[in-house]
């Protein structure tokens, strides 16, 4: 049996006055990614070397070896 396809009740019109409103996480995020990318490049003389952790590496080899199937 199919389904009935619910139209528009007005159709689409084309003016220039098109509205279109973000989520205010769109803006968010990008802006709290740009600062958390600024503050660890603030001072590089701090930083240091990341230690390998074995949970770390396992999840990644096995994100890896679920990809390649």
């Amino acid at each position: 049996m199919s389904a009935r396809t619910h139209t528009r009740p007005h159709p689409a019109t084309t003016d220039a006055g098109v509205d279109s409103r973000l989520p205010w996480w769109a803006l968010a995020l990008p802006v709290l990614a740009f600062v958390a990318l600024l503050l660890m490049i603030r001072n590089p003389a701090e930083a240091q070397a990341a230690s390998g952790d074995p949970a770390i590496t396992q999840m990644f080899r096995h994100a890896r070896e679920l990809l390649a199937r």
